[in-house]
């Protein structure tokens, strides 16, 4: 397995980056253009010589090299001044002694001895500096010179590498990205490659060739192929059609993969990365791919079948490692939020001590990436918090949805310290917004981790500091009302025929409003939410704010 990879000015990478992995699933998370797609990416190009379904040695092109760095280059060899062309290189550290990949040929060596990789580097070919350096005496360097470099595939034990020669596979599932070719998925071809075994590939060769060479003997081609010979006048020579039966013509490449009859490539996209997970997760050969890389496995995939996907994830990948990209919260939850790697500006965070991840994964809705990935945000309890927050925050900044401004507001229920503790591990600025409820000394309880000397400095519990009471009683039990919830608190920061006029509604007295509101808590805030007109905000809600 792979236990880290070091990658150097490939795509969004400029300079030097090294993530660590752990065994099984490991759960790349980030914003966009944090890195995720380069790393998956980098390690299948690392253990295939593939890039995007093409070899990447007879598809060298600058777009590979990370911008900013081929941009300096070129400004400071066009200043004439010294500039080391720049080069990618890509290294996978592994956890297992393998003789044949042992070695020393790495950047780390220093540090680590002998251990056991693998390396691609895409740099300028030594036979071509004195061409090299001809051109950048001409000046005028618009471009990456790419026609110089080269590709040098190798193993930390000095040896040049094949695809074949490496005993580490990879199955790389995109569905976003278009991998087929002449109507074969290249990367379905290859999982069904390694589930057969040496005798059955033969097999399936010698029928292919059997194919090819009936369609040269059937006697209308060689109608045909008399007619087209005969039309030339210049040559003796027979001019005929039949079917390529050289070794680049291979049967992986022209076979077809069919579901119930429909060619693979005609079928759904998320039943593709259904079947594609489902055949590298089954394979159980040794040889076989043991590394699985998946691009966003949510895309195109109805709730019920990703979770159905999900759950043969966690359940079948036995000796093998994973390692997904994701936007979705549920798939974060349900894989298990220890096994996360948030990337940030080529920083990462983990969350391998996360106490509340056995309940996110269990209870798996809850909106965990919004808080992992956002600037700042205040966490509400339900629907109408929300509802409520979100118009004083923009009543409060130029009218500016907080989304606007990366702040997100996050509807918890019930679940505040869990997610607190997601916070804790993040450090980033996070109000609680939450009712006291008539029972302070319960809610300091609740949060004393966040309180007073536990007081954390990203951390901060909104609430009323004073206990309210009034006369109203409730239900056939005329129970006591609640005066200390986020309701009554509107009122008393505003007054009953302001919020009469923003409800549509005529009531006499405060009580009765009080009793409306709590009846229809949702549709209250909504036309909060929705009023031309302004209200006034209880003083925890401004200092959330």
């Amino acid at each position: 397995m792979i236990r880290s990879v070091k990658i150097e000015n490939f795509k969004c990478i400029k300079g030097s980056f090294t993530l660590d992995f752990k065994k099984g699933i490991n759960i790349l998370v980030g914003n966009n253009e944090a890195g995720k797609s380069t790393i998956l990416e980098a390690i299948h190009l690392a253990l295939s010589g593939i890039f995007r379904g093409k070899l990447v040695k007879g598809n060298l092109t600058q777009y590979l090299f990370n911008y900013d760095v081929v941009k300096e280059y070129i400004e400071n060899v066009n200043n004439e001044e010294a500039s080391e062309p720049p080069y990618i290189l890509i290294e996978l550290y592994l956890d297992e002694v393998l003789p044949i990949l042992e070695g020393d040929k790495f950047s780390e060596k220093k540090t680590l001895g002998k251990t056991s990789g693998i390396a691609l580097k895409i740099a300028l070919d030594e036979k071509y500096n004195e061409e090299y350096e001809s051109l950048i005496k001409s000046g005028n360097i618009e471009s990456l010179p790419i026609e110089y470099y080269d590709v040098e595939w190798y193993s930390f034990a000095r040896k040049a590498l094949t695809s074949r020669s490496i005993p580490i596979k990879s199955s790389f599932i995109d569905v976003g990205f278009s991998k087929f070719r002449n109507g074969s998925d290249i990367y379905i071809s290859r999982i069904v490659q390694n589930i057969l075994d040496t005798e059955e590939k033969t097999k399936v060769a010698q029928a292919y060739r059997k194919v090819k060479e009936t369609f040269s003997k059937d006697q209308s081609i060689a109608d045909i192929n008399s007619k087209i010979t005969n039309i030339s006048k210049l040559s003796n020579k027979e001019i005929e059609l039949t079917v390529d039966l050289g070794s680049s013509s291979t049967w992986d490449g022209s076979l077809i993969t069919q579901l119930d009859k429909i060619p693979f490539d005609f079928i759904g996209k998320g039943e593709q990365s259904i079947i594609k997970t489902d055949l590298a997760l089954s394979n159980k050969r040794a040889e076989a791919s043991s590394i699985i890389l998946i691009e966003e496995p949510e895309c195109h995939i109805s709730h019920t079948r990703l979770n159905q996907l999900l759950n043969n994830i966690k359940n079948n990948y036995h000796d093998k490692q994973i390692i997904l990209s994701t936007h979705s919260s549920f798939v974060s939850n349900k894989l298990g939020l220890d096994n996360l790697i948030l990337l940030n500006k080529q920083k990462t965070v983990k969350f391998d001590h996360l106490r509340s991840k056995d309940f996110f994964e269990k209870v798996s809705g809850y909106d965990t990436l919004r808080l992992i990935l956002c600037k700042k945000a205040i966490l509400v309890e339900g629907d109408s918090d929300e509802l409520v927050l979100q118009r004083a925050y923009r009543d409060n900044n130029n009218d500016k949805l907080p989304i606007e401004d990366e702040v997100e507001i996050i509807s918890v229920g019930t679940s505040f310290l869990r997610f607190l503790e997601i916070a804790e591990c993040l450090e980033i600025p996070v109000k609680v917004v939450t009712d006291n409820d008539g029972d302070l000394e319960s809610l300091k309880r609740k949060y004393n981790n966040y309180l007073g000397k536990n007081k954390k400095s990203n951390i901060e519990i909104c609430y009323e500091e004073k206990i309210h009471t009034g006369s109203l009683t409730i239900g056939k039990d005329n129970k006591p009302f609640n005066y200390n919830t986020l309701e009554p608190a509107l009122l008393r920061a505003n007054s009953l025929e302001k919020l009469n006029a923003i409800f549509d509604t005529k009531y006499e007295t405060e009580d009765s409003l009080l009793k409306y509101m709590k009846s229809n808590k949702t549709e209250c805030a909504l036309k909060i939410f929705s009023s031309q007109d302004k209200i006034n905000y209880p003083e925890f809600i401004m200092r959330a704010l």
